[in-house]
């Protein structure tokens, strides 16, 4: 049977071993060369194309719930419940989606895209079908780097206290996205390099009952001698003395192997976990044998030689300018210190841990401690960075809000991919953090235009001493080389007139700037003239510049690649309410009330409506009627 022939996953329940071998390398053999048009994670689905064939041979999907932790490996599941032949659309516009969505299957029981979920979803569905009396197998799946997270942890602690059955895979790479930390980590390298605990200990019962027992006390001391194995054979027994029942370890590219687990996991009531252990990126050699985290997710490449097809960009990455201007300052300040939960390498911090190793810690899938780490460290005057993505901060927002603001303390926040990021979707638009940041009080929240003034403002951030101040930050690259070691300081709260014109204000900041110069120029044909302010401070806000508005009874327009409710729009209006100032006209222009999916970022712009023409046609609604030049 070829891939595509596969439509739903019970057509591959009689495959044997030998038949199943060839699949898993039809599949590998069609994820390298179709990720490499579309792009996609293709680390993490290579390295588990054997133990999701071996758990839809196992089980009956959607009937037995599968929960992909994080969804970066959930390919292969697509492709054996009949998405084959959508992989061409991968994390395109309208076409098939990166992470498991459960509006394009019925296989897709939950919906993932940050990590450390499943096993709380998990079991949420245990108990649900524990009272409905139904009879279904519940399993999560989930890698060694999620396991870090708290929310996973707490799971851990609650799945064992109450005994619910459920067949947990542990899908252990020693990678998340780049190679995991923290002594977590540390335990389950004691577990990989143990022997299988499980077939050891049912192997010694078997023998211990052939021995005639002389009253109670051979039985009583075979317990026991039984039970100490498992300290024995497997150090630090972590998951056994949570409540769980531990096979493994297990090769995750053993069809026979990985049988052998399953089975035995069928047969055995209350939690389970098998301890998987598989080769990131197995079958190709350039992500097989990275070490970094750069296969993890790719965009398109050259299959020959791994070069990425990405197209060049004149300039560097936001990312980079941030990680770049961390690493001058700490140079001549050693109180600067950089925190990251697990984003070493997408936050671009390779270099600033290679330069200040004791400078930089990497706390793992853990938003929660490194927003109040940064805290602690703020307490002994230090200059904490916390570089963190807009979409993972909201998982620290009660720190935020316990930790950070209510004791106003001096914590710098990087908040990587702010806006629209395009292919990852929904999970991962960072159109929310203005909203969820802005009504917190003693935070300062700002966002630059260009990549100088990001240097300025991540500069000003360290050296802020009036509470917690973030720097926004988009996804991509920027246009322009900031000056290496120039750092302007960025008075606070600050807007600037980027272009002048009496006729209407557009207040913007960050990546509208430039739409909304062009729209201006552009409106020029029409005799319109338009001021354009980088409203770069998102608060506290201009208000001067706000107050000269409102006397010259000018029309304003905010526009912003963020969520109109909460957004930097209401706050304009929120503050010429709060000042019983007569406000002009205000328009706003920003992302609707409804999730972002998957695709360009130009096209999702175009969607939702923010777009160099949608900018000029809200002003010629807003000023009145001009004829166009001839």
């Amino acid at each position: 049977m070829d891939l595509k022939d596969i439509k739903h996953p019970s057509q591959i329940k009689n495959m044997s071993v030998e038949q199943l071998r060839n699949l898993s390398e039809e599949i590998r053999t069609f994820l390298i060369e179709n990720l490499s048009k579309t792009g996609g994670h293709l680390g993490p689905n290579l390295g588990v194309i054997e133990l999701t064939l071996a758990l839809h041979h196992a089980f009956d999907s959607p009937k037995d719930k599968f929960l992909w932790d994080v969804g970066h490996q959930a390919y292969v599941h697509k492709m054996l419940t009949g998405r084959t032949e959508q992989f061409d659309t991968l994390r395109q516009y309208k076409g098939l989606c990166g992470f498991p969505k459960r509006n394009e299957s019925e296989h897709d029981v939950w919906e993932t895209g940050h990590s450390s979920t499943s096993l709380s979803a998990a079991m949420g569905m245990a108990i649900a079908r524990d009272i409905r009396g139904e009879n279904h197998s519940v399993v999560p799946i989930i890698g060694d780097g999620a396991l870090t997270g708290g929310m996973a942890l707490e799971a851990l602690n609650h799945i064992g206290h109450e005994q619910k059955d459920m067949i947990v895979i542990l899908n252990d790479n020693e990678m998340s996205i780049a190679p995991n930390v923290g002594a977590l980590h540390n335990v389950l390298g004691r577990l990989r390099s143990g022997q299988k605990y499980n077939w050891i200990k049912d192997e010694l019962e078997v023998l211990l009952k052939k021995i005639p027992s002389v009253g109670g006390k051979i039985a009583n001391t075979a317990e026991r001698i039984k039970d100490s194995m498992k300290y024995m054979v497997v150090p630090g027994m972590f998951f056994e003395e949570l409540g769980f029942t531990y096979y493994g370890p297990v090769d995750g590219h053993d069809f026979d192997d990985l049988f052998k687990s399953i089975n035995y996991a069928k047969k055995t009531e209350g939690p389970i976990i098998i301890h998987v252990l598989t080769t990131k990126g197995k079958g190709y050699q350039p992500a097989e044998t990275d070490t970094v985290g750069t296969w993890h997710g790719v965009g398109p490449y050259k299959i020959e030689s791994g070069q990425s097809l990405k197209k060049s960009s004149s300039g560097p990455a936001w990312s980079k300018v941030v990680s770049d201007t961390l690493m001058q300052v700490a140079e001549h300040d050693q109180e600067v210190v950089a925190i990251t939960p697990a984003m070493t390498v997408g936050s671009k911090l390779e270099e600033f841990k290679k330069k200040f190793p004791d400078r930089l810690f990497d706390v793992g899938i853990a938003e929660q401690h490194a927003t109040t780490v940064a805290g602690g460290l703020a307490t002994q005057g230090m200059k904490p960075f916390l570089s963190i993505y807009s979409t993972f901060l909201q998982r620290g927002f009660d720190q935020v809000v316990h930790d950070i603001c209510r004791q106003n303390l001096n914590v710098a926040f990087g908040i990587d991919r702010a806006g629209l990021v395009g292919a990852d979707g929904e999970t991962h638009q960072g159109v929310f953090d203005i909203s969820f940041l802005r009504d917190l009080p003693n935070m300062t929240l700002m966002m630059p235009k260009d990549a100088q003034e990001c240097q300025d403002m991540v500069h000003t951030s360290l050296y802020h001493n009036d509470g917690p101040i973030a720097v926004r930050f988009p996804r991509g690259n920027a246009k322009d080389h900031p000056e290496k070691g120039k750092f302007n300081p960025v008075p606070i709260g600050s807007w600037e007139v980027l272009k002048n014109g009496d006729d209407l204000v557009i207040l913007t900041f960050g990546t509208m700037v430039e739409r909304a110069l062009t729209a201006a120029a552009s409106l020029e044909n029409y005799d319109i003239s338009v001021r354009v302010v980088n409203a770069r401070f998102i608060k506290p806000l201009d208000h001067q510049m706000l107050n000269q508005i409102a006397k010259e009874n000018l029309p304003i327009l905010t526009v912003e690649e963020h969520a109109l409710q909460g957004g930097f729009g209401s706050a304009v209006l929120e503050y010429y309410e709060e000042q019983n100032i007569h406000a002009p006209l205000i328009n706003r222009m920003g992302i609707p009330d409804r999730f972002i999916e998957h695709g360009s970022v130009d096209m999702l712009l175009e969607e939702v409506g923010l777009t160099v023409s949608n900018i000029e046609n809200q002003v010629r609604e807003m000023v009145p009627t001009k004829e166009k030049r001839a």
